[in-house]
Order: C-alpha cells, then structure tokens, then sequence
C-alpha cells in the first residue's frame, strides 16, 4: 500500500513539474492586453517585499487552460527552503468551492436534493448532534437544506466560537451554534452551515469527507496532493503560514475533515481543479449552470463579520451575489465567479471569469497577502471589479473609514 501511495505521489510531483515549466511567457488580460512573464514577477516581487510575504504561489489562466504557474519566496524562510508547486499549502476556505463542486456531482447522480431539509437525511434530530446542541428549542433547524449551506443562507455563525455581530468578537468557550435570522432569507458567511453540509453527506454517502472527496474530485481531477486531512503521501514538503508580524505559525497535519476549512493543497493542483471547473468537466451544463446562478443578493458593507445590519450599494455595479459554493459578480467582460480563503497566517484569492476563460490564482503564506490582492488582481490580469473593500483587501497605504 505504502509502495502505491509514494507511486501516486510521484505522479503528480511529475505531472506538477511538467505543469510549471510549460508555461507561457505572456499573459492576456481582460481587456486583450498582454503582459510578459518578467513583469509578472517584477510585479509579484515588488508587492511581496512591500508587503512583507514570505512566498506566494501563482497561477494565471487564458482560454482555460493555465499558461503562467509560478512560486515565489519561501515555504520556510527561516531555514532558506523555496517554495514550489508542488509544496503543500493551506487552502483555508478553498475547501468550501470544492464541497460545493462535489456537492453538484451528487445532484447530479440524483443522491442529493438541494432543496430536501439536511435533517431528513441524517439518522438524528440535528439538536442531537455534539456540534449543535444550541438549537433545542429552536425548529428551524428543520428548514435548513443544501441550497442554503452552500450560499451561505442558513443562519448560522460562521464559527460557534465568536460572536457573528461583532466588529471584533470575543472568544466564546462555550461556541454553542445558534440560528441568527430566518434560514434562506439573508447572506451570512458561514463555515458551521457547511459542518452541517458534511455531517448530512457522511451520512448520506457512509464515507469519511476526505475519501468522498478523494473519490469525486481530487482523483477524478489528478489532485494527487490534495486531502482534507493529511495523507503520508504528502512528506514533509509543508509550506508554513506567517502572521502579520512575520512570526511562524505551523499548521497541524488534521486526522479530520471540515469541509469548509481543513484542504491542504499545492498551486498547480489547485489550477488543475480551476481549469476542470471552467472547462465544464465533472457536472452535467445544468448543473453547472446552477452552480453560478446567483442564489441571494449581497448588499453587506463587509463580508466579515458574517451579521451585520450594514449596507453599501457599493457594489450594486457588479451585483454581487452568492451561488453555490462561489460569491459571483457580473462585469462588462462577463460572468466571474471567486472564493476566498484565509485566516490569521494565511491568504488565497481565486476569481474566474468565465466568459473570457480567464483565471488567477494566489495562495500566500502569510496574512499580509491580503494587501497584495488588489493591485496583482489589476496589474496581472486587469481585473477592477473584485469587490476589494467588502472582502476587506485593503492595499498598502490605504485608510479604512
């Protein structure tokens, strides 16, 4: 077993390898424009040593297929080793697009009804459950369905732990779950909406998250170092977070899934994931249709935090909204469709715009990536209309009201 795992293994260190050395050497932006490979890096590099992030890991899509796939800086600095595409990374919130793709292949195979309440596929009252036992007393955990986890409408906090309306939240010790709003009427972001997407579809499918997304996704895509839990496949290749002070903080090797938070992943299988999804591959036309079509309007001021009674029509140009595993926005070049990942060592940014067949990636080891997304998101590829304010990307040098 050990003998087939190292052989998957060097597969795709292979099929990475292959992938990062035939890149292009020019870009094409947004509006046709193109831009050399050496100004892409001087432009990463000079971001990055303003900002202060150890390594970033890039990947530029044109025609959906990846044509620029490039690392940049360090995996562990303090030990000088580099960064590749075949380190491992933290993907943070990328976990929830791969949920919510996987989701819809089992929409597709007719095993879930987006719109069927989770609860009837569980073998419990979903107050029974450890995780949330908050809700005794409170049936609306009954209306709760599929649709509502994956757009982020299901009333629940983000995470139990703190409270969903503050600016700056206090740790709760308890992190009792609860339900804030009327489930489907609002968007809240919501990582404890997709702990119970995943109880319902270990249930449902009598598998662990990490083998039925090992079993519809990252096979299916050659994601051979990809898992929501550690696998010894991977070594020791670990890229290491920084906070915002530049100190390390290691991520643990988890031994179990959350669908909405726990991926590890490398830049070039995430790329390899992003060209499958864009080249409509994996889910019938309709279901992808369904996958992008905009489920709620957003009108937050921010994203975080989740609950907040604040609005801007800041971004009515773009009509921001929220679809099934994706934020979504409409521009003049066409339908986009991102996620975002992060935490207090880590940002990832991932936009597509679909009818140009234009992509990017970034996955960064330390929480200042933030401050570079906003000028690599126009400078690489021309895009302005990632809601930078709302996601809260402020630049260097910018002064939040």
């Amino acid at each position: 077993m050990k003998k087939i795992y190292l052989f998957v293994s060097l597969i795709g260190l292979l099929c990475s390898s292959r992938q990062a050395i035939s890149q292009s050497h020019v870009v094409t932006r947004l509006d046709g424009s193109t831009i050399p490979g050496s100004v892409i890096d001087s432009t990463v590099t000079t971001l990055m040593d303003q900002a202060k992030v150890p390594g970033i890991g890039l990947a530029i899509l044109n025609n959906k297929k990846t044509v620029y796939l490039k690392t940049y800086g360090y995996k562990n600095k303090l030990c000088g080793e580099l960064l590749d595409t075949a380190s491992i990374v933290y993907a943070a919130s990328f976990s929830k697009a791969v949920c919510g793709f996987l989701c819809m292949k089992l929409v597709d195979s007719k095993v879930l009804d987006l719109d069927k309440p989770l609860y009837q596929y569980l073998k419990k009252p979903i107050p029974e459950y450890a995780n949330f036992t908050g809700l005794k007393g409170d049936d609306r955990w009954k209306k709760i369905t599929a649709r509502m986890c994956l757009s982020h409408t299901s009333g629940f906090p983000n995470l139990k732990w703190y409270d969903p309306r503050a600016v700056n939240p206090d740790y709760d010790s308890l992190g009792m779950v609860k339900i804030y709003f009327e489930p489907g009427s609002r968007y809240a972001y919501s990582g404890e909406g997709f702990k119970l997407l995943q109880l319902a579809l270990e249930e449902l499918s009598g598998k662990t998250f990490d083998d039925l997304a090992s079993e519809l996704a990252f096979k299916p895509i050659g994601m051979y170092r990809s898992g929501y839990v550690w696998h010894s496949s991977f070594g020791d290749d670990l890229a290491i977070g920084h906070n915002a002070r530049e100190q390390q903080n290691i991520k643990s090797k988890k031994t179990v899934a959350v669908a909405g938070g726990s991926m590890v992943t490398t830049i070039s299988d995430y790329a390899r994931f992003i060209e499958y999804v864009i080249q409509g591959k994996g889910i019938k036309e309709n279901t992808f249709a369904e996958m992008i079509r905009p489920q709620i309007r957003i009108f937050s001021k921010t994203q975080f935090p989740p609950i907040s009674t604040e609005t801007t029509d800041e971004n009515e140009g773009v009509q921001l909204a929220y679809g099934l595993g994706w934020g979504l926005l409409n521009t003049p070049y066409g339908r986009a469709f991102f996620k975002e990942g992060g935490d207090d060592a880590w940002k990832n940014y991932n936009i597509n715009f679909i009818d140009r067949g234009i992509s990017i990636v970034m996955i960064c080891n330390s929480v200042n990536g933030s401050i570079l997304f906003k000028d690599l998101l126009a400078q690489l590829i021309g895009d302005t209309f990632t809601p930078w304010k709302w996601e809260q990307y402020y630049p260097l040098g910018y002064k939040v009201d």
